[in-house]
């Protein structure tokens, strides 16, 4: 019942994903932007101890719930601990009412054709069948286009489409992330490939199975409408890509049914300095804002 609980939710809700799955390239970033400098930790470790505790104290938060906040997602390091003395995947379920995803790519392969493909994951079945008993229910894996490619993006799709096979065969639900980079100059013309490419994928797909979709907000209002209605979709949503939550937030509003799954936008303006008051207040206001972006489309 838990598994078809969360999949109406994250069907109908009426909210967004946060996206709590920095890694280790992405961590020192996260941290220094959270008011935290590399000369704070002397070790991976450290810093990891550290982006947990903002992780949790992002979960823990009064408007960190699942009235606008239908899932999170979950770096490996973070399913694997615990938040407020519970399991994190449970503690967002049975505590918060947040769906718990899980990021299970393993960063990106060298440049080749205009995009970058995920790198191999030879662990993948031993990582889901984790996922699996920490309560988890789905995952995400991103890859990066860069260009126009057609046959770059058409690797791309099928790369994401193969493992995504993959994590479906363990009851989990994949979402699938082929980032458009934003500052490309031929974005829109990636994007409309991009489209088709998925499309092709989707309607190969059993009736019986369906995935997610995150995307990079489009240069065409609606350009996914085609994707957001199709019915081995079970949600699309954005990610913010490097816009600032303002210009995300505009954007995000110009496409029905695409709701937000944001990771910086979502943490901007929170600081390791501010107090609880603040930073739940900030937190507040970010949550309010992305949440309305997501539904009003």
């Amino acid at each position: 019942m838990t598994k078809i609980s969360q999949a109406d939710k994250i069907r109908s809700g009426q909210g967004f994903i946060a996206a709590l799955d920095q890694s280790g390239g992405s961590t020192p970033k996260a941290l220094a932007l959270y008011g935290i400098d590399e000369s704070a930790y002397s070790s991976e470790a450290e810093m990891f101890d550290l982006v947990h505790a903002m992780r949790s104290r992002i979960a823990q938060a009064p408007a960190f719930n699942g009235d606008k906040v239908l899932g999170a997602i979950l770096f490996e390091m973070t399913m694997d601990r615990d938040i407020a003395g519970k399991p994190a995947a449970q503690y967002l379920w049975q505590e918060r009412g947040v769906v718990p995803f899980l990021k299970v790519d393993k960063g990106l392969a060298e440049a080749a054709d205009g995009v970058k493909l995920m790198k191999p994951m030879p662990d993948l079945d031993a990582l889901l069948a984790r996922a699996v008993a920490a309560g988890i229910f789905g995952t995400k894996m991103r890859s990066v286009i860069d260009a126009a490619s057609p046959s770059g993006i058409e690797t791309v799709v099928a790369q994401q489409f193969e493992i995504g096979k993959q994590i479906l065969a363990f009851g989990l639900t994949p979402i699938i992330e082929p980032e458009v980079t934003i500052s490309i100059k031929d974005k829109a013309e990636a994007e409309a490939i991009l489209k088709n490419a998925l499309l092709k994928q989707l309607d190969a797909l059993p009736a019986d199975q369906e995935v997610m979709l995150k995307l990079t907000l489009p240069e065409v209002p609606n350009l996914y409408a085609a994707l957001v209605n199709h019915p081995r979709v079970l949600r699309v949503v954005a990610l913010s890509g490097g816009y600032s939550r303002d210009e995300a937030n505009v954007r995000l509003a110009r496409n029905t049914g695409i709701i937000a799954s944001f990771s910086r936008a979502l943490t901007e303006g929170l600081s390791a300095q501010q107090s609880d008051a603040e930073f739940n207040a900030a937190l507040s206001e970010a949550i309010e804002a992305i949440h309305k972006a997501s539904v009003s489309g």
